[in-house]
């Protein structure tokens, strides 16, 4: 198997998405697979939880604790995904249903009142589910004192409800706890907030999914490879129902923020090379979860074996392309390099 020299740093940006998060799993099992060790891992929401695993455990467990985790949450319900195109589009819905009927034991459960709290006689309430179980699978699969020891710089983003800001946790300020990953992992309404130090914090999901920033900001004084997980993508053919404008919408809205990011990084380190030439090099892989036609707009609650499997697999796959990529650009070509396959 062909491997790719290591830059100086590597780092991994892993955004959210809820149960898309298993192509995350599968595009680290490659990297792993090759000898790619990261130095510094930024996520958000179920990329939040996914770098927790791997920071908070050793090299040979990394793996078998994400398989621990995905196994647990997947929806097991004795029904077996088809190729065919409806059927598979009927079962993937009917599992996203039994999820937000039931919730995933190890991630999350309905709330009392709840979606109950529409109603003019019932106690006001802020979220549908609870994700309180997150915190004992966290507790079970991450070694929080590992993690904050820092062998592997982790970043976790959130976003401040009340100013709309931007908050980042970082192993190497800040003791990182269970509820630094709940919160980011708390997409309204879905999730609760989550406070912390005063301040009631949530998902960046809807302002930022791809938190690219803290790895740039500011400018780094080595060169880095940065690969960026998004399991979100702004491509995709016409919608032609209206959950695929669903789906669309929802896709628009977690892969937008990214575009803008990288826009931004491309004319910063213009002007960079124009003033320092020989400056630190970055070199960005961006590698985009693209849903097949079976997947839905509640994609992000289907929790199927099929699915998870589906995206476990298109993540080590895209991931060998991507890596395959690299492994053909020329050794030089300016300050920043942005390649997605």
């Amino acid at each position: 198997m062909q491997t790719v020299p290591q830059p100086r740093d590597t780092a991994i940006v892993f955004g959210g998405g809820n149960a898309l998060g298993a192509y995350h799993a599968g595009a680290f099992e490659v990297l792993q697979a090759r000898g790619i060790r990261p130095d510094r891992l930024v996520g958000a929401s179920m990329g939040a939880v996914t770098g927790a695993i791997i920071a908070g455990n050793a090299p040979e467990d990394r793996i078998e604790r994400l398989h621990r985790f995905w196994n647990e949450a997947t929806l097991h319900t004795g029904l077996t995904g088809t190729d065919f195109l409806k059927p598979r589009q009927y079962y993937n819905a009917l599992h996203s249903l039994l999820t937000l009927a039931w919730g995933r034991p190890s991630i999350f459960t309905h709330r009392y009142p709840g979606l109950w709290s529409a109603l003019p006689w019932v106690p006001n309430d802020v979220a549908l589910f609870d994700h309180r179980p997150l915190r004992a699978t966290l507790e079970r699969l991450v070694d929080f004192e590992r993690l904050n020891r820092a062998e592997i710089r982790l970043t976790i983003a959130c976003i401040d409800v009340a100013t709309g800001e931007e908050v980042f946790f970082d192993n190497t300020r800040q003791t990182i706890q269970p509820e630094h990953i709940l919160a980011s992992a708390a997409l309204l309404p879905a999730f609760p907030p989550v406070e912390i130090d005063g301040r009631m914090l949530c998902d960046a999901g809807y302002t930022n999914n791809l938190p690219l920033d803290p790895l740039f900001e500011p400018e780094p004084t080595r060169d880095m490879l940065c690969i960026a997980l998004d399991l979100f993508s702004l491509r995709a053919d016409r919608p032609r129902s209206l959950d695929a404008v669903l789906e669309r919408a929802n896709d628009l809205i977690f892969a937008s923020a990214a575009r803008r990011a990288v826009t931004g990084l491309a004319r910063s380190y213009a002007l960079r090379e124009r003033l320092d030439p020989d400056g630190p090099a970055a070199m960005l892989l961006h590698i985009v979860h693209q849903a097949g036609a079976d997947q839905l707009a509640s994609k992000s609650f289907d929790f199927s074996p099929s699915s998870i499997r589906d995206r476990w697999e298109a993540g080590a796959r895209d991931m060998e392309r991507g890596l395959a990529r690299l492994a053909e650009l020329p050794t030089s070509g300016g300050r920043f390099h942005y390649e997605c396959p």
